[in-house]
C-alpha cells in the first residue's frame, strides 16, 4: 500500500485529521483478514502508537510481521477477551480512536449476539469511563440492509432501511451486526459517544480463499450460478481498510454511516468466467433469479410445515438480499472521506485469483 503523509490544516482543508501521530489508537480484531490491513494502513499513514487487540488463542505471526516491516517498537499486541470487563478497560486505556472490527461469526443467534453485542457493550462502557475517546468506528456490514422496498435494478446506498427480519432470513451474523449498530446509536444518544459506522460490502483479496455466495452455491454438490448478470458488491481488502482508517481520522463526519464499494464492480458472469480461466475450470449451472426465488419459497414453506426439520437456510428474504440485482453507490465515501479505491478492480481480482491458485496448489 502506498505510504501517505498525515494531513494538516494547511494541506488537507476539510480533511484535517482529529488525532496526532503520537496518540494511541486501538484496533480490535486486529489479527483478522481486514483488521491486520487496518493496522498496516495506520502504520503507513505514520501513526506511531497502535494497540492491537486479539483473542488469546489467535496466532499473532501476521501482526508481528507487519510491525517488523515498519520497525515500530511502540506498537503493542494485547491479548484478551472483550467479554471480560477488565480486558476491555486495559484495551481502552488512553485511546483516542477505536476501530472496532472484532465480531461474532458463530452460526447461532445467541452466539453472534454474545460476541457482537455484549462484547461491544463492554468495550463502550470502558470507553465512557476513560472519557478520552475522540471517535468510535464501528465496523458493520451491508448485510444489515433490507431491500424489500428496492426494485430489481434499484439503488442501494446509506439511505436504505436496516432490516428487522433477520430471524426469518436465518442470518445470525447480520442480526448481530444490526444489534451492534443499534447499541452504538443508543450510546451516542444517551452518553454522547462520538461514532462513525462503516458498512463494508463483500471484502476480497489474498488471505481469504472463498468466493462469495453472491456468485452461487455448491451446497447440493454442483455449483449453481445464481448471480447471473448482477453486479457483485466487492471491495478489495486494502481499499476497504483505507476507507475504515479514514472514517476514524477525518474531521466533521461524526454520526455518519458509510457503505464501502469499489469502482468497476464486475458482473457475476464476468467474475465466474475469470475464475474458471485463472483458477480452475468446473461445471456450473446457471439459475435465473425467478426460478431460484420459487425454489427458496418452497424450501421456506416446507421448513415451516416440518417445524424446522429442514432448516430455513434458503428463504425468500435471503434470496432477495443476495441475488436480486441492485446498483451500488460509493459516492458518499468518496465525497466525505476523500477516499477512492487505490487498487483497481482488475488488479485486485488478479491478486485474488493468484492467491487462490496458490492455496489450492498446496492442498
Amino acid at each position: 500500500m502506498e505510504n501517505l503523509n498525515l494531513g494538516t490544516s494547511s494541506d488537507t482543508g476539510s480533511n484535517e485529521y482529529i488525532v496526532s501521530p503520537e496518540e494511541t489508537i486501538l484496533v480490535t480484531g486486529a489479527n483478522g483478514f481486514i483488521g491486520s490491513r487496518v493496522v498496516h494502513t495506520l502504520l503507513s499513514y505514520g501513526f506511531k502508537c497502535v494497540r492491537c487487540f486479539t483473542r488469546p488463542t489467535s496466532n499473532s505471526r501476521n501482526l508481528e510481521a507487519i510491525i517488523k516491516e515498519f520497525g515500530r517498537t511502540n506498537v503493542e499486541i494485547v491479548k484478551g477477551n472483550l467479554l471480560s470487563s477488565d480486558d476491555c478497560i486495559i484495551a481502552a486505556k488512553g485511546v483516542s480512536i477505536i476501530y472496532h472490527l472484532a465480531a461474532g461469526v458463530e452460526k447461532s443467534f445467541p452466539g453472534c449476539f454474545l460476541n457482537s453485542v455484549v462484547t461491544t457493550r463492554n468495550l463502550l462502557d470502558a470507553v465512557i469511563k476513560e472519557q478520552a475517546l475522540k471517535r468510535f468506528v464501528n465496523i458493520s456490514s451491508i448485510a444489515v440492509y433490507s431491500n424489500e422496498k428496492i426494485p430489481r435494478g434499484g439503488l442501494m446506498d446509506e439511505s436504505c432501511e436496516v432490516d428487522t427480519k433477520f430471524v426469518e432470513r436465518y442470518e445470525p451474523y447480520a442480526y448481530g451486526k444490526a444489534k451492534q449498530d443499534e447499541l452504538v446509536l443508543e450510546y451516542a444518544k444517551k452518553k454522547k459517544l462520538p461514532y462513525v459506522i462503516v458498512r463494508p460490502s463483500v471484502v476480497f483479496g489474498p488471505g481469504k480463499a472463498k468466493i462469495t455466495d453472491r456468485i452461487g452455491t455448491d451446497t447440493f454438490g454442483l455449483f449453481l450460478h445464481l448471480g447471473m448478470n448482477n453486479r457483485i458488491p466487492l471491495t478489495y481488502v486494502d481499499n476497504c481498510a483505507e476507507a475504515i482508517v479514514l472514517a476514524g481520522l477525518i474531521e466533521g463526519i461524526a454520526g455518519q454511516v458509510f457503505n464501502i464499494f469499489d469502482d468497476d464492480l464486475p458482473r457475476s458472469r464476468e467474475f465466474l468466467k475469470l475464475y474458471k480461466r485463472k483458477v480452475r475450470r468446473f461445471f456450473s449451472i446457471p439459475i435465473p433469479y425467478p426460478f431460484w426465488y420459487i425454489f427458496c419459497y418452497l424450501w421456506e414453506k416446507y421448513s415451516k410445515w416440518s417445524r424446522g426439520q429442514l432448516p430455513p437456510v434458503f428463504n425468500t428474504k435471503v434470496c432477495a438480499i443476495y441475488w436480486k440485482s441492485q446498483i451500488y453507490s460509493n459516492k458518499k465515501a468518496k465525497k466525505l472521506l476523500g477516499w477512492y479505491p487505490r487498487v483497481r478492480m482488475d488488479e485486485g481480482l488478479d491478486r485474488f485469483f493468484v492467491y487462490i491458485r496458490e492455496v489450492k496448489g498446496q492442498k
